[in-house]
This record gives C-alpha cells, sequence and structure tokens, in this order.
C-alpha cells in the first residue's frame, strides 16, 4: 500500500504551534479526512480534529489544505500531489483552539444582529401565502449554506483586517444570509440601512474569493451580495431616488 506525508499542524500547551510530519498509509477513494483520522489512530491520538458527518452537509471539518480553504471530509487525496507533504492546518481567520479546531464562534455571535424573517401577513383564504416560483428559485440557493465558514476564512477583509470584530463586518456567509432574507418574497423587513452603517458591506470589494471556496457552490458574490450593494447605493447614493424619497415626504 503507498504511504503520504502530511504535515499536520500542532499546538503546544502554551499556545504557539508548529508542523509536524506524520507518514501514513493511503489507498485508492480516501480523503484527507481519511488520511488524519488514520494519524489519529495509529500515531497521535491526541490530535484535535472536528468533524461530524464526513458527507459535506455538516461543515464541520473545515481546514486548510495545501493553504486552500476546504472541507477535509471532501478533498480527495487523488486530487492532491502525494509526491509532495500535504500540509493540513487550522483555518487562519480565527483563533486557534487546539491543532485543527479553531474557535468560530464569533459566527454565532454575529447572526442575532441580522434582523430576522417578517413575513406579510397571509394573502389567501385558508391563512397561507401566494408567491411566484420565480421568487422562491431565486432565494433557494442561499439556503444550501451549511455554515463551514470557508468563505469567512478566505474573506481578506476578515482574515487580514479583522473588520467583523473591529468595526462590524458580517462577512460572507451572512450577507448571504441577509440576501436571503431581503429577497425572500414573503419578508417586509428593511435592512438596507444596517447593512450599510452596522454590518460594512461597504468593506467588500467582490474579489469572488468566497464563491470559489464555497463547497455548495452557491455564487455568493454574484447572486448575493452585489444585488445587495445595487439595493444599499440605489437607497443612499443615487441622487435621483434620494430626490424622489424627498418629494415623498
Amino acid at each position: 500500500m503507498a504511504q503520504a506525508t502530511f504535515r499536520i499542524w500542532r499546538t503546544a500547551p502554551d499556545g504557539s504551534g508548529k508542523f509536524v510530519d506524520y507518514k501514513t498509509e493511503v489507498s485508492e477513494g480516501m480523503v484527507v479526512l481519511d488520511a488524519v483520522h488514520s494519524v489519529q489512530a495509529n500515531q497521535a491520538p491526541d490530535l484535535a480534529c472536528r468533524w461530524n458527518c464526513k458527507a459535506g452537509k455538516c461543515g464541520s471539518c473545515s481546514a486548510e489544505i495545501n493553504g486552500n480553504p476546504k472541507l477535509m471530509c471532501m478533498t480527495r487525496l487523488n486530487t492532491l500531489n502525494l509526491d509532495e507533504p500535504v500540509t493540513v492546518e487550522p483555518m487562519r481567520a480565527f483563533p486557534s483552539i487546539k491543532d485543527l479546531v479553531t474557535d468560530v464562534s464569533v459566527n454565532f455571535r454575529i447572526k442575532p444582529g441580522i434582523k430576522k424573517f417578517a413575513p406579510r401577513k397571509p394573502d389567501a383564504a385558508d391563512g397561507t401565502w401566494r408567491m411566484a416560483q420565480r421568487d422562491i428559485d431565486r432565494v433557494q440557493e442561499f439556503r444550501k449554506c451549511i455554515e463551514c465558514f470557508l468563505c469567512q476564512d478566505v474573506c481578506h477583509v476578515v482574515r487580514d483586517h479583522k473588520k467583523h470584530e473591529d468595526d462590524g463586518f458580517i462577512g460572507p456567509r451572512f450577507l448571504v444570509y441577509a440576501a436571503a432574507l431581503e429577497m425572500h418574497p414573503l419578508d417586509t423587513e428593511d435592512r438596507l440601512k444596517d447593512l450599510k452603517d452596522t454590518h460594512q458591506i461597504g468593506y467588500c470589494n467582490i474579489t469572488k474569493c468566497c464563491t470559489a471556496v464555497c463547497p455548495e457552490h452557491i455564487h455568493i458574490t454574484d447572486n448575493a451580495i452585489i444585488p445587495l450593494k445595487e439595493r444599499v447605493v440605489s437607497r443612499f447614493y443615487d441622487p435621483f431616488t434620494r430626490l424622489l424619497r424627498v418629494l415623498k415626504t
């Protein structure tokens, strides 16, 4: 059976860390998470690694593989160059807890700050709503998000400038969440002022790096962020729209 070297980030008790090389047997069909489990079972039982479903649906096993944010359970070894060590390290945008496990709790603090879904009154006699299928299709894509936070990890505004901590920038995952609410055909809430002032959508410069790493292939930039930016610009910066609002009042 073939062998491959995995260069895995290990955390020291004092909080520092370093890469440690582990050689392990690999076979056809294996993914990176299989190799990490093999290292755990046979060489490093104290290696910390977060995972759950191993089916690309829970978002738990996010890491950086050869410097690229990916799900370990969805990264097949036959897509990697096994003639060289495969580096596996935790997401860099979040504080390290231990080894491959990071503290992503900032994301759970961000979400409650976004105005919740506020449906209009039912418009049918039976107490239900009527919606056009095209409006449903528009937001259905956003519901595929598994909250792996790879898009947050790769976002340079979050990673390099820490704007989610300093200035309230919510990042691509929650811009998708806001888009799912704003574009929902039943929603009546208005989040545009919050997106501009509180959630700092202006920090995003639409590099599409978040779209590139999404394991669910959500068109984060084109279908969520850009339409939200257009709405904010139309509301607050377009002179003709602002004139109409003044005339109406």
